[in-house]
């Protein structure tokens, strides 16, 4: 079954996995030390990413090791480059409306 990725990312449990392991590959133990949930839950959580393609699991012996599969974040950030340039876009009108307000006080 495969998953959407924004399905993945909208748990914050699941976004701070992401974080985690972009640092390095972790062992489902590792990362359940940073959580005060079960061991089960931490390996529901990876299974999703892992369903949508966000982690990949390396086996290393008996232990897997889940590490980010950044082209899945690229995909992330490229869908969300259109709606930053409309931020970007209302930011600058606000620091210059802002700017204006500041000279009109003085």
């Amino acid at each position: 079954m495969r998953r959407d990725i924004f399905q993945a990312i909208a748990d914050p449990t699941r976004r701070a996995i992401i974080a985690l392991i972009a640092v390095q590959s972790m062992t489902p133990n590792a990362i359940a030390e940073h959580f005060d949930t079960t061991r089960q839950a931490v390996s529901k959580h990876l299974k999703i990413l892992t369903e949508c393609d966000l982690v990949n699991q390396e086996y290393q012996g008996r232990e897997i090791y889940y590490q980010l599969e950044i082209n899945k974040m690229k995909e992330i950030d490229k869908w969300l480059e259109q709606f930053r340039k409309i931020w970007e876009k209302r930011f600058d009108q606000l620091d210059k409306l802002l700017s204006t307000i500041k000279k009109r006080k003085k």
